[in-house]
């Protein structure tokens, strides 16, 4: 007999009805929780079959305690809560949703460039402050003269290019895995994007190689006259040395949708800066994007746990055929 509880581990959404709908619809029965810690889980979620995640952390201690547990599907691409290799270890599938916010990610990529380069943020605030003057945000440089660096050539690594092309840059790109050519993207290395691009986005997952990637030594290797977005995750770039690197104007300025505590402290010193644009982790979003996220998470749960095969793995778990 298939045992029929899913539990949402955590969720800041204001509700989980499409889940509920689907999973329902299918013999199911969803619970709901808001697990903060490993103990939460444990707790929570030790009897369920599988768990729909956004935040909660899901460790090895966790998946010694979920004995009945065979699918995790997380809200989201990033899956750096989740340790993989202890799923694997206690044969329970891991998923993610890789492709419902593809085109909000890109697009949010896109604008904080264009308010970067254009300098908006800076002219709103000096209007704000009775200052009606363009020459505060001098210079300004024609955009079509840019070069657009883009670190992370994946489904939203892509869609950026895709629309930076269609803006006429040129477009140079990296990546850590070997990607076959891709029209109007000139492949070059990390250090040679770095050192050339006017424009940078931050499209990788948060790895060990990853973490950190932006350090003083890379702010110190780009244009002083280059700025840089990240929508990807935050620990991918130090703070530290970005406030460094503002501060010091080895670079003109950054935009980041993610950070590496979140929410950031109250008066974060990045807050100062007018050159410096933040979003509260909202990429992703728009309510198509939504729907779609909850539609996937859902039926990925429903359909590992019946047996069928992972749309989306993220691990590698031995099956055992079909359900009991």
């Amino acid at each position: 007999m298939i045992n029929n509880k899913i539990v949402i581990t955590d969720c800041d959404h204001p509700s989980v009805q499409i889940e509920r709908d689907i999973l329902e619809q299918r013999g199911f029965t969803v619970v709901l929780e808001q697990c903060r810690t490993e103990e939460d889980v444990i707790e929570k979620c030790r009897d369920a079959a599988g768990l729909i995640n956004q935040y909660a952390p899901l460790t090895e201690k966790v998946f010694r305690e979920l004995a009945n547990c065979k699918v995790i599907v997380r809200y989201g691409v990033g899956v750096d809560n989740v340790d993989l290799e202890a799923a694997s270890k206690y044969g329970i599938q891991v998923c993610n949703v890789p492709d419902y916010g593809v085109e909000e990610v890109s697009d949010h990529a896109l604008a904080m460039t264009l308010a970067l380069v254009r300098k908006i943020n800076l002219l709103s605030n000096e209007v704000k402050r009775n200052n009606w003057d363009f020459q505060v945000a001098q210079p300004i440089r024609r955009l079509k003269d840019l070069t657009f660096g883009i670190v992370g050539l994946g489904r939203i690594g892509l869609a950026t290019a895709r629309k930076a092309i269609g803006m006429g840059w040129r477009v140079i790109g990296c990546d850590r895995n070997e990607v076959g050519p891709i029209d109007g993207v000139e492949r070059v290395s990390f250090d040679e994007l770095t050192a050339a691009a006017d424009m940078i986005s931050i499209h990788v997952p948060l790895t060990e190689d990853t973490h950190h990637l932006f350090n003083r030594d890379v702010f110190r290797r780009m244009k002083n006259t280059a700025v840089l977005v990240n929508t990807a995750r935050g620990p991918i770039v130090d703070e530290e040395a970005l406030l460094e690197a503002l501060r010091n104007g080895e670079i003109a300025g950054a935009a980041i949708d993610v950070m590496e505590s979140e929410p950031p402290v109250k008066d974060h010193p990045l807050f100062a800066f007018d050159n410096m644009i933040i979003t509260p982790h909202a990429a992703w979003y728009s309510e198509e994007s939504c729907r779609d996220l909850k539609r996937k998470a859902a039926e990925e749960a429903a359909n590992v746990i019946l047996g069928g095969s992972p749309r989306y793995p993220v691990n590698a778990v031995r099956r055992s055929g079909g359900a009991e």
